[in-house]
Order: C-alpha cells, then structure tokens, then sequence
C-alpha cells in the first residue's frame, strides 16, 4: 500500500520513509534539541515557566522555523513544561520554579515540512539524591529502548526493554501516553508503549520514523489529567520524570535526530 506521497505504509499504518527523507528528520531534530540546549540556562529558582517558554517562541521564529504545538487542537504555547509530579503537557504560566524543582522540556518545530519533537529534564537549583535516581533511570529507560530499535524486532521489543528496566529499578512506567508516529505530520501511526512483551506489536523496519518518550513515575503509574484539559498528573503525587527523542530505523539500528549539539541531553552534564 503507498500513500499520496507515494511512501510504503505498512499494513498497521507505519510509512516508510525514504534516504533522503533521513535529512529532513535531522534538520527539524537538531533545531529542536539546539533550543532545549539553549533554556538550559534560564532554569533556575525564580524563574517562570512562561518565560522559558517565552523564549523558545521567540527563537522558533529567529529560526524560521514553525513552532508545531501553538494552534494545537487549541494549545497556546511553543512548549510543553512538566514539573514536579506533572507527568506532561504542562502548561507554562506564571508558575515560579523552586529550588529544587525537576521540569520536562517538550519542543516540536517544523523545518522545511519536517517535524523534529524532543524532551529532557532540567533542575532548578540542587537536586536531592532520590531525585537524581530517577532522572538517571528515566534517561537511561529511554536509551534502552532506543538499543532495541532495529529491522527485525518489534515495538514490543522497545516496551518491554523500558519497562523491565524501570521496574528493576523499582519505579513505574505511565501507561495512559506513549510514543507516536511523525515526519511530515505531527502524529502518526504507530503508537510506541513504554510498556510490552518481547515480540509483540508491528515489526520495525528500515525507514520507520517514530518518537520514544518514557514517562517514570517514582511512585505507581496511575495518572489523571486535570480540568484544563492538558496537564496530567500523577495520581499519588509522586515525582514524574521524561526524556524524549525522534529516531529513524536504519539497516542496523536507530538514527537518533534529535541528539543534543551541545552534548547537554543529560541534566547532570
């Protein structure tokens, strides 16, 4: 089956891309990840989430670029901002950061057609030993799926090499967000679960484009998303931590888009 762009789209949905479809994906990826390196700086105690992400429409428009979240399905803001307990799709605001306070970063642009969707974790100010733990697993989670990224296993593959780690670690993966599809749209099939058993799911191929973003809650998994619709939540107040990247399946691995130029994925760097 082809679509109107005259890709592969497999029977669950999946589009192949092509070669040079690789370039567009790295182009809107490195943009992506150049502005979280950037508001690297910005996070500190007495801070605003609305300044941060301020800052990051600003600079979307400097690029030239097309911020993908503002007009959203309604969504007002270049970013996404997680703190604390928030699992994801925080809404930034006159919220004060605190010492002490993890955040997720989420960006997606638009280069040239091509969308480049990425998130990590910052501190403000000191981070205490526990909360380090669960940064560190939550990074490593995702770098464990990303190694099970290659043709011939599934995305079941991914799921359970997040998970297994996690729960070894005595931490809970989220259940209710996953991965998704994306290349010249938003999202798109397939939905990556951070969660699964071996061999299940589509099979990957070369050509595969997709998202890989474990949520990892210190607590238990359960989460609720509050009245404005977005913010969600873990249920038991526990912290949440996220790293995202944007990967391609090549003949041997994973092509990661959206690594950091300034080599500062990690918070603790």
């Amino acid at each position: 089956m082809k679509d109107k762009a005259g890709h592969r789209v497999t029977r669950d949905g999946i589009r192949i891309h092509t070669p040079a479809d690789f370039a567009g994906m790295h182009k809107a990826g490195r943009l992506a990840a150049q502005l979280l390196d950037e508001v690297a700086e910005l996070v500190s105690p007495g801070q605003t989430t609305g300044a941060i992400d301020a800052y990051v429409e600003r600079r979307v428009t400097e690029e030239g670029a097309t911020s993908a979240t503002i007009g959203y399905k309604g969504y007002k803001h270049a970013t996404c901002i997680s703190v604390n307990h928030v699992v994801c799709h925080g809404i930034p605001g006159d919220k004060t950061l605190k010492d002490g306070d993890i955040l997720n970063i989420d960006v997606t642009v638009i280069v040239d057609g091509w969308f480049g969707d990425t998130s990590r974790m910052y501190v403000a100010g000191k981070l205490s030993r526990k909360t380090e733990r669960l940064l560190q697993v939550t990074h490593d989670s995702l770098m464990k799926g990303i190694e099970a990224v290659k043709p011939g296993n599934t995305f079941g593959d991914i799921g359970y090499a997040i998970q297994s780690f996690v729960e070894a670690n005595r931490m809970s993966v989220v259940r209710d967000f996953c991965g998704h599809g994306l290349g010249t749209v938003f999202h798109a099939p397939p939905n990556v679960l951070h969660y699964g058993r071996q061999g299940t799911g589509p099979v990957l191929e070369e050509g595969m484009f997709f998202t890989i973003e474990p949520m990892v809650n210190l607590g238990r998994p359960e989460t609720k998303v509050l009245a404005d619709d977005w913010t969600a939540v873990t249920r038991d107040k526990s912290l949440s931590a996220q790293f995202e990247h944007s990967v391609g399946v090549t003949a041997d691995g994973a092509e990661i888009f959206t690594l950091s130029p300034a080599g500062t994925f990690h918070p603790t760097y």
